[in-house]
């Protein structure tokens, strides 16, 4: 589990970087949403590439026929997140955009898990995990402070 947990906070330093590299792109070529469309382009090719190099099998038409029309969304959220992020970013700077970030992210998390939606196995919100998001919120109001 140590092992998890340090590849999820390795992957979360990514996130501030991979704001600003695209908010700079943004600048680049003048258009927050062109900039999240080529960052999601990119991003595509490299997955798109990955696949090939690992010989991923493609899923039979039947097979993507059955899976239900909201399992789509995710790809929708994760664009939703990159255009915010690129408008929000030099806005809010990295620190308090990440806060805000996670802080959302921990609040939809501990509704999930103790509903146990859409895959997560039931994990009931205790005095300890409502304690910890109401300090990460608390986080976020001192990291946005000046």
């Amino acid at each position: 589990m140590p092992l998890l947990i340090l590849c999820a906070f390795l992957i979360g330093i990514g996130l501030p970087v991979q704001s600003g590299i695209n908010a700079q792109l943004r600048l680049g070529v003048g258009q927050p949403l062109l900039a999240a469309v080529i960052s999601f382009l990119v991003g595509t090719l490299a997955l798109l590439g990955l696949n090939v190099a690992l010989r991923v099998p493609l899923p039979t038409g039947e097979t993507v026929a059955r899976i239900p029309l909201w399992h789509w969304v995710g790809g929708l959220l994760g664009a939703a997140y990159i255009y915010a992020a690129v408008i929000l970013a030099p806005r809010l700077g990295a620190a308090t955009l990440i806060a805000a970030t996670v802080a959302g992210q921990m609040v939809a998390s501990v509704v999930l898990d103790h509903f146990g939606l859409i895959g997560f196995a039931p994990q009931p919100l205790t005095t300890g995990r409502a304690a910890g998001v109401l300090l990460v919120i608390g986080g976020v109001l001192l990291i946005q402070r000046r």
